[in-house]
């Protein structure tokens, strides 16, 4: 019988903190559709300043901003967007920018760092000569920290260039946020300065930081007029809000210190598993939260047989692929939760016993 669970499988799964339930009950609300909701103002408010941007908006997902974002720049139809083929825009958000917008995705190769060359960004710009017969590009999107690459960091440097890029020909620029802050602890670079090349940011609340439900997007005024439109044309607004940012106005004050102990105990995991035999951690490319590791080839394991053996040990991971697990720290997983795991994996794998006896 399992007397404990370690979720791994993302940072989504926290559950909120008993601040965030008091919060939630006593939060001051409002019809946040017609604007009133002083939480909402508030929430956007503060993410609005951290970002360095001059207004913002409460969305209920990071999928629901992006898209919004994507919406807002790209506002007639047929329009094109140079964005990463490993990015979560282009993979996992049901092709929305597309199905919904009529914006057509031009990818270009996203790098082991999660970076897209320059050139070849430049290279995906259409020619305006060619109007008669291509989309037009009004749009450049990147992603940071980067999920698929294992949670890389995109450095202010790229940024500023990538920006630099956009500006030379009349683009905008639009930052899927998702975990910004990780990035911007990871890097200790903040992050006003970290998104400053940017025109619009999606941050995520619900995943490093741990509130239940919510992200904020961020940038112009006349931008976030725009967006509140598009937010009630797809069903996103919603009436006494407050309730919910209540919760993310305490993960921005309680929750944003803790991610740099998040990203030391997702270094402790992959450099254990590293160590286990039949398992391979590139351990140096661990920069955040998020890691992922190979079964060796020549194992007897899998790893369908992998995940289950683990659940049964309480512990619950994603898989990628038939050979790759995805693991994500937040803060609700504690260093002793670590060392469990690597027990258990140890067990699991070689049939010995950890180092710590478990």
């Amino acid at each position: 019988m399992v007397t404990k669970t370690v979720d791994l499988r993302s940072d989504t799964v926290t559950k909120p903190t008993e601040a965030m339930r008091a919060a939630m009950a006593d939060a001051e609300v409002d019809d946040d559709v017609l604007c009133y909701d002083p939480t909402a103002q508030r929430l956007e408010t503060e993410v609005a300043k951290i970002t360095g941007k001059e207004a913002g908006l409460f969305v209920p997902s990071g999928t629901m901003g992006n898209l919004i974002s994507v919406l807002v720049h790209c506002e007639v139809r047929g329009s094109e967007v140079i964005l990463g083929d490993n990015c979560h825009i282009h993979i996992y958000e049901n092709g929305g920018i597309s199905t919904i917008g009529g914006v057509h995705p031009r990818t270009v190769k996203n790098n082991k760092d999660g970076t897209m060359d320059i050139d070849l960004i430049e290279a995906a710009i259409r020619d305006p000569k060619g109007a008669l017969v291509y989309p037009t590009t009004r749009l450049i999107c990147l992603e940071n920290s980067h999920a698929n690459t294992g949670g890389k960091c995109l450095s202010v440097e790229y940024t500023d260039k990538v920006g630099e890029l956009a500006k030379k020909h009349g683009l905008k620029l639009h930052i899927d946020g998702a975990r910004i802050f990780n990035a911007a602890v990871a890097l200790g670079v903040p992050v006003d300065r970290l998104v400053q090349a940017a025109d619009s940011v999606s941050v995520c609340i619900s995943k490093g930081l741990g509130a239940p439900v919510g992200s904020v997007i961020v940038g112009s005024e006349s931008f976030i007029a725009k967006a509140r439109r598009l937010r009630k044309t797809l069903g996103g607004g919603m009436r006494q809000v407050g309730i919910l940012c209540a919760a993310a106005l305490v993960a921005l004050r309680d929750n944003v210190g803790k991610l740099e102990s998040d990203h030391k105990k997702a270094k402790i995991l992959a450099e254990g598993i590293n160590k286990i035999k039949g398992l391979a951690v590139n351990v140096a490319s661990v920069e955040t939260n998020i890691m992922y590791f190979d079964i060796n080839e020549g194992s007897n394991m899998t790893v369908q047989k992998l995940c289950k053996n683990l659940e049964e040990h309480g512990i619950l991971v994603m898989p990628e692929t038939s050979t790759r697990v995805r693991l994500v720290v937040h803060h609700q997983i504690s260093e002793n939760d670590v060392h469990y795991a690597l027990s258990c994996f140890q067990r699991i794998m070689t049939g010995a016993p950890s180092e710590n006896g478990i």
